[in-house]
This record gives C-alpha cells, sequence and structure tokens, in this order.
C-alpha cells in the first residue's frame, strides 16, 4: 500500500513554513542537511510512518518555505523551530537531523531540554575542528567568484591542464555549482562574520545535553565530517557513535533503509525504558 504524505503549511512569525508528514503515534521530527531541503527524509519516513508520526519541514530559507528579508542564524532556525512545534501542538519530541539540521536538533535541545526526548545526529555540524576558519574562509571565497570569473576558468581548461590545475579548479566549480542553489545554508556556515558563526558552535555546551543521542556517520565521508562526529561523541554524557561504514555524505538518501532501523531501534529502546505516555 502507498504511504500517504500529507504537505502543509503555516505562516510562523518569522515566515512561511512548510513540511510534510506522515504516520502517527511517537512524534519524530527531521531537520534536513544545508544542501537539501525536506524531500532528503522521504525514504527514511516511509519506513518508519507505521510506527511513528514523522515531520518533515523546510527549514525556513529552503525549499517551499519562506525566505525572509533577514539576517539568518542557527538561533533563529531554533526559534523557528519551537514555534512549528506549538503550531503543531507537539509538547515533546524526538529530533533527526542532518548536518546543519544535526546543528540545530542540539541547538533546539540545549535552549528547550524539556520538551526532547531524545536527538539522532547525522554527520552534523556546529562544532570546532582543526582547520575550519581557513575552510570557511576559502568557501566564502568560492561562492564570491562573479560569473565571468567561473565562465574565464572554465575557459582556459587547456592551460590548467597543462600546469596541472585543472582537478582543483574542476573539483572547486563543481562544488560552487552543488552549494549555489541553497545560499541560505552558505551563510549559516561560511557567510556570516567568522565571530558569529563560532559563538553559536556548541563543544563548550554539549556537556550539558543530558537526553540520550544517537550519531550516525558515514565511514566514506569527508576527514572534516568524521572529526566533528567524534567531537559530539567526545563531549555528550548519554551518546552512542555508530559508523555506516559503506556510506558518505548522504546518509538519508542512500542509506534510507539502515537509517531507518536505526532510528526505530534507538527511540524504542527508550520507549521501553520510561513509561510510554511521559513520551507523548
Amino acid at each position: 500500500m502507498d504511504t500517504l504524505f500529507r504537505n502543509s503549511r503555516r505562516k510562523l512569525s518569522q515566515g512561511l513554513i512548510f513540511w510534510r508528514e506522515v504516520g502517527e503515534k511517537t512524534s519524530i521530527i527531521f531537520l534536513h542537511g544545508a544542501w537539501n531541503e525536506s524531500s532528503q527524509w522521504l525514504s527514511v519516513m516511509k519506513s518508519l510512518a507505521q510506527d511513528f508520526h514523522c515531520f518533515a519541514p523546510d527549514l525556513l530559507g529552503f525549499g517551499e518555505s519562506e525566505n525572509p528579508n533577514i539576517h539568518h542564524s542557527i538561533d533563529l532556525q531554533v526559534e523557528c523551530l519551537a514555534e512549528f512545534l506549538q503550531a503543531v501542538k507537539l509538547e515533546k519530541v524526538f529530533l533527526v537531523g542532518h548536518s546543519l539540521g544535526g546543528w540545530i536538533a542540539a541547538s533546539y535541545a540545549l535552549k528547550y531540554p524539556e520538551k526532547v526526548n531524545g536527538l539522532v545526529l547525522l554527520a552534523p555540524e556546529g562544532v570546532e575542528i582543526a582547520g575550519q576558519e581557513q575552510h570557511c574562509r576559502k568557501m566564502r571565497r568560492l561562492l564570491s567568484y562573479p560569473p565571468v570569473i567561473v565562465k574565464l576558468l572554465r575557459s582556459l581548461t587547456p592551460l590548467t591542464k597543462i600546469f596541472g590545475w585543472h582537478e582543483k579548479i574542476a573539483q572547486d566549480l563543481q562544488l560552487r555549482q552543488v552549494l549555489f542553489p541553497y545560499p541560505i545554508g552558505c551563510q549559516l556556515l561560511f557567510k556570516r562574520r567568522q565571530a558569529e558563526i563560532e559563538a553559536e558552535l556548541l563543544q563548550k555546551q554539549l556537556y550539558m545535553i543530558d537526553v540520550p543521542v544517537l550519531i550516525l556517520q558515514g565511514g566514506q565521508d569527508t576527514p572534516d565530517a568524521l572529526a566533528k562526529s567524534r567531537v559530539y561523541a567526545q563531549l555528550m554524557p548519554k551518546v552512542e557513535l555508530k559508523m555506516i561504514a559503506h556510506a558518505g555524505n548522504d546518509l538519508p538518501e542512500s542509506s534510507a533503509g539502515v537509517v531507518a532501523i536505526e532510528i526505530r531501534e534507538f527511540i524504542k529502546s527508550i520507549l521501553k525504558s520510561h513509561n510510554f505516555n511521559e513520551l507523548n
């Protein structure tokens, strides 16, 4: 039988929010990554719909949600999530976040600990690792190239091949092409003042997250992503880090079945250890 997803919209004080919804019973909120929108969770939600009430909003500024002309920050996303949960009358939930969504989920758990039953973080952003400031500078530079520079670099391919620069330039331009359609993701991760980004990083606060946490990390992901997941795992008190050896940086899509199994087992273990009525 086909899984029937419900698409909804609600005007919040920060802007119009779009979300996908399926299932019933215990509530799970899925937060997408920086280079995605809520559709990245469709396969995972379909697998879980029989047992859980799944919600996947497009974050403010992404997908079909409104992109208001305001200064975007992690705290703004957290407040938007809080207002969304209040609007759909969900008092306490499980949060699942990928990449940027993981950063927002953990930040929400710190600000509203009484409203979170548990966290599942997939390759989460939001902590400091070695070389991060330099990486941010590189991304800002890459994203600031005007179209004429991009066109010029592509036209110089024969010359760049002679000097051995072609592969590196091609990789950078391909990365720019991936990131460019997600201006709010770029702003939140790279294009704000460095001091502002650093002020919202979580490594100094993670010890205060007292709910159970499961971290899922693709073994074939980038060294930076692996390092960030390890920082989370080292600093949180009730955490388990699970590596999915064959997976890269697109866990919700490429490993949807494995991710769904891990989420189901994690949540059901928490439900068993608590009075079920307290978690709804």
